[in-house]
């Protein structure tokens, strides 16, 4: 069901999908959807948790290299699969208004999910002296909403006048990396 509730808003946005276009794309009936999902805001809070930890799952990289070039590979290439994941990016230009809430107001479920694996890096790195000391919780949110302007607003800085997203994608690891290193 979230597979055809992906679809749904992949062709036409958040808001112009509802809960009786995803049951008829999934072949089950309105029904069988309520009793899992009350409105489409609880649907799309589940898909955008299962489609954002799948990101994160394929960000894995070289477990030889330290672990402060781990995290600053990690960060990057989470942040550019997200920007190049179909649905965040329909989400970013046809309902921008739903993410607003996990940027202004709040953390989602896999904001917390990001938190705790920046934290335990951080703690992994400053144990193998490749991180400075400071406090994990606080390093991790820091490096995370740093990262939201990379995943949210790098086009209106990669405009076609001045640096590519590419470009900016090695500025976020050297921040990432400078950020941290000790």
């Amino acid at each position: 069901m979230l597979l055809a509730a992906r679809e749904c808003i992949r062709e036409v946005g958040w808001r112009r999908t509802t809960l009786t276009d995803v049951a008829r794309r999934a072949g089950v009936s309105r029904m069988t959807l309520y009793r899992r999902w009350a409105d489409m805001q609880s649907l799309l809070a589940d898909l955008m948790t299962q489609e954002w930890s799948g990101v994160l799952e394929d960000a894995a990289l070289d477990a030889s290299a330290s672990s402060l070039d781990r995290l600053a590979g990690a960060v990057t290439a989470t942040v550019t699969a997200l920007r190049d994941n179909e649905l965040f990016r329909k989400i970013v230009h046809v309902d921008p208004e739903l993410l607003l809430p996990y940027v202004l107001d709040r953390r989602g479920r896999t904001q917390d999910s990001i938190l705790a694996l920046l934290e335990a890096a951080i703690r992994a790195g400053q144990q193998d002296g490749s991180i400075r000391a400071g406090d994990p919780t606080l390093l991790a949110r820091s490096l995370l909403l740093a990262a939201h302007g990379f995943a949210f607003s790098v086009e209106t800085m990669a405009d076609g006048a001045g640096p590519s997203i590419g470009a900016f994608d090695d500025e976020l690891r050297h921040l990432t990396e400078r950020y941290l290193r000790p």
